[in-house]
């Protein structure tokens, strides 16, 4: 492990030192009579001068693709100085609105219902730690640059015993202004404030990008693998509640003395993902004018042609002279995407008994499990591009997609001496459409759907719609959004079939979950707020019981969520605010907080001579009291607790204190987090008889690189 992280410091380094070489080789220096300086005859006569050498200015953007067609999304670039404390370390998300485990990286689910993500993974066991750590194509960063761009993250808690590690790099650099290359490193380490819950994963990748007028190609290739340790929660909460009452009040225990359920068991999840999206636009040249620069690079300013009250010197202004330009206008996109994932997850337990899992079906002492799930889906697209012409006032595309997806699972018959695995295969087809109009600044939408005709995918469809209109608002803008998607999905084949030694199902029966889901959206920069709701019908809702296993909720179940946002400012004295209301039909099949809260009261100003970006202050994260979802290693997803032995947990507020610091290209923060560790009620559970970790003291450093 440290090899590996010393060669990638090493790469890095090595990278950023061979760009800062080469610029230096091509800078431009003048001498004192206005004559430019050949650098290499520079560099042989510097002796122990120092001469600066003026570089670039760097000018870099990002975006992001879509699995389906690979359509672009320009996104901000990664250097926001505002809340840096909350990024890459926080498993509670960067407002706090995830249940975990306690650990750095353990796995999670949000309290907010329209934040889960029920997508179409190849493997279930990997959405409880998507987004987090675990990342699609659709989340991966693309970036062009005029230089190369490199940035460092190392986040560090706690002490080398318990404390927890994350290391990230990134590094883009362009061939040309049209192709860039880059790779992208993530390493966290977990050692865990409580017995055996200790997190290592590994996070490698390599991307690439054409943006032609004619031809386009994204490409990657990312590699996961994640190791989480199990202890299957503490064996009794008043640990934590009423420390005082555990061995008489004779002891004081510290959290790695705590006893915790398990203590050898462990969870991993090992994917490779290869993904090519690229398209080939046919079209035409257009013949545009535009005013001819002179000798020294200057455009002059064109006459202003039947101007009657202009100046002398504008009146005699001879014409500007024009330079002819052609442009190539796409009209249309011929569109291919691939996608190749593969995902291997398994669960090794030893010394288990009876009471964690009722049933064992192949060894009643310990456990072997494991899976394998392979993909590999193709779409071929059509697209009739937006604004070729005066009348094109929206672009249009059509697609076919095909996915194979085959599973290996142990074998079900459990009284074979020598059991084989049981594989499965399933096809799905589908044709679909997009009709969008993303140009403009007023108005833009989208919408886009498919319907299966083929195999597994027959009967299912997807139809998503967005809209959003722009209003000038009191010197800003003022926008009002509309979302709207309907859904008719089987559920996923790990929730139809899965082999282990303590659970076994296969529910060919199945229904496809119906949903639909209208939001609304206003969002008003100006004043810092932001309304937002949403209602959402679901029939047969698919989920964990009390048992853990996989079942349907045949009738409706409705939720309703309110979230307003809503920012202050006086002076440099800042208070930020978000509020949800949130509301589920059934609390016994959905459990849900009413309430979510976040609130971050800080000073932001600038200091030493204003190079010195200061933000101090506080924030806190409180949710009402629920029965939340418990956590069941063996199949590493959450489920409603047994109704006869839940709990509650929530009505506790989780504070931290912090400093945050920009300077230049560089940022870094200190930060005492659950700084109120020990007061109040000290039902600090984040999930049932899982607490998270007491008071720690957590720095991190993010620097850039334009080299």
């Amino acid at each position: 492990m440290r090899r590996f992280l010393t060669v990638m410091l090493l790469l890095v380094i090595a990278s950023t030192g061979l760009y800062a070489q080469r610029r230096l080789n091509t800078g431009t220096n003048i001498d004192q009579n206005g004559n430019q300086i050949d650098p290499s005859r520079q560099l042989n006569s510097l002796g122990n001068d120092s001469v600066e050498i003026e570089s670039l200015a760097p000018k870099l953007f990002m975006w992001r693709i879509d699995e389906t067609l690979g359509n672009t999304s320009r996104i901000q670039v990664d250097t926001v100085e505002l809340n840096y404390q909350n990024l890459n370390h926080l498993t509670e998300g960067i407002i706090g609105h995830y249940n975990h485990l306690g650990n750095l990286g353990s796995p999670r689910l949000s309290r907010l219902f329209r934040e889960r993500d029920y997508g179409t993974e190849t493997s279930l066991f990997l959405q409880p730690y998507a987004g987090f750590f675990f990342k699609r194509p659709s989340e991966m960063n693309f970036t062009n640059s005029n230089i190369p761009y490199t940035n460092i993250t190392y986040n560090k808690a706690g002490n080398k015993v318990t404390g927890e590690d994350r290391f990230k790099t990134y590094f883009s650099a362009n061939v040309n202004k049209r192709m860039a290359f880059g790779f992208n490193f993530d390493y966290l380490y977990g050692r865990g404030y409580y017995s055996n819950q200790g997190t290592a994963y590994f996070n490698g990748g390599i991307f690439a990008s054409y943006r032609g007028n004619r031809y386009e190609l994204h490409a990657m290739y990312n590699n996961f693998y994640l190791k989480q340790n199990e202890n299957g929660g503490i064996k009794d909460d008043e640990y934590i509640k009423h420390p005082e009452n555990m061995a008489e009040g004779k002891k004081e225990y510290e959290t790695n003395n705590i006893p915790v359920v398990m203590e050898s068991s462990a969870n991993r999840n090992h994917n490779a993902t290869i993904f090519l999206t690229h398209r080939y636009k046919v079209g035409f040249e257009r013949r545009t004018f535009q005013p001819k620069a002179d000798a020294d690079g200057n455009i002059p300013i064109p006459k202003q042609p039947n101007d009657s009250i202009a100046s002398d010197s504008t009146a005699n202004m001879p014409a500007v002279p024009m330079d002819t330009i052609y442009e190539y206008v796409p009209v249309t996109s011929f569109i291919h995407t691939l996608k190749v994932e593969r995902s291997r997850h398994s669960f090794h337990s030893g010394d288990e008994n009876t009471v964690q899992y009722p049933n064992s079906y192949f060894d009643e002492t310990a456990s072997m499990d494991s899976t394998v799930a392979f993909s590999v889906k193709n779409v071929l697209g059509i697209a009739l591009l937006e604004g070729f012409n005066k009348y094109a006032k929206a672009g249009l595309t059509a697609y076919i997609s095909h996915k194979l997806s085959h599973y290996t699972l142990m074998n079900a018959d459990t009284t074979l001496l020598n059991p084989k695995n049981q594989t499965f295969n399933e096809h799905e087809v589908y044709v679909g459409g997009e009709l969008a109009k993303r140009a403009g600044q007023t108005f833009h939408y989208n919408v886009n759907g498919e319907i299966g005709i083929m195999e597994k995918a027959t009967g299912q469809f997807r139809i998503n719609g967005n809209a959003d209109l722009n209003l000038p608002f009191m010197h800003d803008t003022l926008r009002v959004m509309a979302r709207a998607r309907i859904s008719n999905n089987l559920p996923t084949f790990y929730m139809r079939h899965y082999h282990s030694n303590h659970f076994m199902w296969d529910n060919d029966d199945m229904d496809k979950e119906f949903r639909i889901r209208v939001e609304g959206e206003i969002d008003n920069p100006g004043t810092g707020t932001n309304l937002r709701a949403g209602l959402e019908t679901i029939k047969n809702y698919t989920y964990f019981n009390a048992s853990a296993l996989p079942t349907q909720w045949g009738e409706n179940i409705k939720v309703a969520d309110v979230t307003l946002t809503q920012n202050f400012k006086l002076g440099i004295l800042h208070l930020d605010n978000e509020i949800t209301w949130q509301k589920s039909s059934n609390q016994s099949v959905l459990p849900l907080p009413t309430f979510n809260f976040y609130h971050n009261l800080y000073l932001l100003t600038k200091v030493a001579k204003k190079v010195l970006t200061l933000q101090i202050g506080a924030d806190v994260r409180y949710f009402s009291k629920y029965n939340a979802p418990t956590y069941t290693a063996a199949i590493e997803q959450y489920h409603l607790q047994d109704p006869e032995n839940s709990v509650s947990i929530g009505a506790y507020p989780i504070v931290n204190v912090y400093a945050n610091f920009q300077l230049k290209r560089t940022r870094f923060f200190v930060m005492m987090h659950h700084v109120n560790a020990g007061m109040g009620n000290k039902n600090y559970f984040l999930a049932p008889h899982y607490p998270m970790n007491q008071n720690i003291l957590k720095f991190g450093l993010s620097w850039n690189f334009y080299d």
